[in-house]
């Protein structure tokens, strides 16, 4: 019996074309940036680096530390003067960005639906931003924090997806067990590879990304819509088999 699920944000329950969106954020944070007077390619390069070095964090510490280790470290600048630049980025210029964004109808209602059910409901978007930039995309989703348990960010989490220990650290947080989970989102690598941890999963076709070529077949999937009209079958159905549509 599914007790817990797991939701994706970006693509899932907020619709955005993701490489849309990752281009206009570096060029945005770029040109913000430069009008601080830092150097534009030396700044962008750095936070290139803190990102990838997040995507491959190995735990010892938070994606928060890692990310401020190596931006100190490739500019020479003190956390505590460049995160106030940022967080001023993010509470104002970041907003600009919620016009490559849709609202979802059905993301509300399928998200509280969950959680009127007695179901513990975490937001697992990929932490690669802090609280403050989650909490917009949230807010852009038509959402809000207390709609989750357990919301994950670059502050609170060690790991990033793909990596199945991310997703261990997220069970760890909330207390439940892989078999008791169902992971909702849109990407068959970084969000469908929890079904290696015996999750059950459900792949939302509304923005699909498949860049390994792993076909939605083999996962129960549909859009968020038909999810929503679905709920409990699905909470409560047997393990998927491949090949099943939607629901087995």
């Amino acid at each position: 019996m599914i007790d817990t699920v797991l939701f994706d944000l970006d693509g899932t329950l907020l619709s955005m074309d993701q490489d849309e969106f990752i281009k206009a954020y570096f060029g945005l944070l770029a040109q913000f940036t430069a009008a601080q007077g830092w150097d534009q390619r030396e700044t962008m390069q750095v936070v290139g680096a803190g990102t990838k070095a997040m995507i491959k964090n190995d735990g010892s510490m938070t994606n928060e530390e890692r990310f401020w280790q190596v931006f100190t470290e490739g500019t020479g600048r003190t956390r505590e003067s460049a995160e106030e630049i940022f967080l001023h980025f993010y509470k104002n210029d970041f907003e600009k960005l919620s016009s490559l964004s849709q609202r979802k109808e059905e993301s509300a209602g399928v998200v509280r639906r969950m959680r009127s059910k007695g179901l513990k409901v975490v937001l697992a978007t990929n932490p690669l931003f802090p609280r403050v930039a989650t909490a917009a995309r949230i807010r852009w989703a038509g959402l809000s924090a207390e709609d989750f348990d357990w919301i994950t960010t670059y502050e609170n989490s060690r790991f990033s997806k793909p990596f199945l220990d991310y997703y261990r650290e997220v069970l760890a947080a909330v207390g439940a067990e892989p078999q008791n989970c169902l992971m909702v989102g849109n990407d068959t690598t970084e969000d469908m590879c929890t079904a290696e941890l015996g999750m059950q999963v459900y792949l939302v076709t509304d923005h699909l990304i498949d860049t390994q070529g792993r076909g939605e077949q083999a996962f129960r999937h549909g859009s968020l819509k038909e999810l929503g009209e679905q709920i409990d079958q699905l909470v409560e159905a047997a393990p998927f088999s491949p090949g099943a549509s939607v629901l087995s």
